[in-house]
């Protein structure tokens, strides 16, 4: 890394856990899974470029709507040299995410109206659904609530 990056890595845990309402610890978890870089200074103290707040800001905007974070690493990996989200990175970003949103919507409301009745069938609740699992049919060959999982 060159000197102008180190210089510009200067922000201190505490100030960036304060800054963007997250714990330290949260922080570690984050750098853990790949989501934030952080350097070490001379004195092996953890510091951080500004960048990191934006990126931080996504990531907890992403969690808000649902999105994993597994599936928010991999729409960060896609960005060239791992860098910050911009503005037009962020319509991109945001579009990759609105269509697993809209999955997770339909499961939900396809578990709204069918919670009546039962959990989906090949809940291991009940031994079989005379409406969707007559003999528990569905029990032979899959195992949990198999008919939410599919239109």
């Amino acid at each position: 890394m060159g000197t102008q990056q180190l210089q510009e890595a200067n922000l201190p845990v505490g100030y960036v856990a304060k800054r963007s309402d997250v714990k330290v610890s949260t922080l570690h978890f984050y750098e853990t899974k790949g989501l934030i870089r952080s350097w070490r200074n001379n004195g092996n103290q953890r510091r951080y470029k500004p960048d990191v707040l934006r990126r931080i800001a996504v990531i907890k905007a992403a969690q808000r709507m649902g999105v994993t974070l597994e599936e928010i690493k991999e729409t960060l990996n896609t960005l060239p040299d791992s860098r910050t989200p911009n503005k037009h990175d962020w319509e991109k970003l945001s579009k990759q995410w609105q269509v697993q949103l809209d999955e997770k919507i339909a499961y939900m409301q396809r578990l709204r109206d069918r919670v009546d009745g039962c959990i989906g069938c090949g809940c291991l609740s009940m031994s079989s659904c005379p409406l969707y699992n007559p003999d528990d049919i569905l029990g032979a060959s899959n195992s949990g609530a198999v008919l939410l999982e599919h239109d």
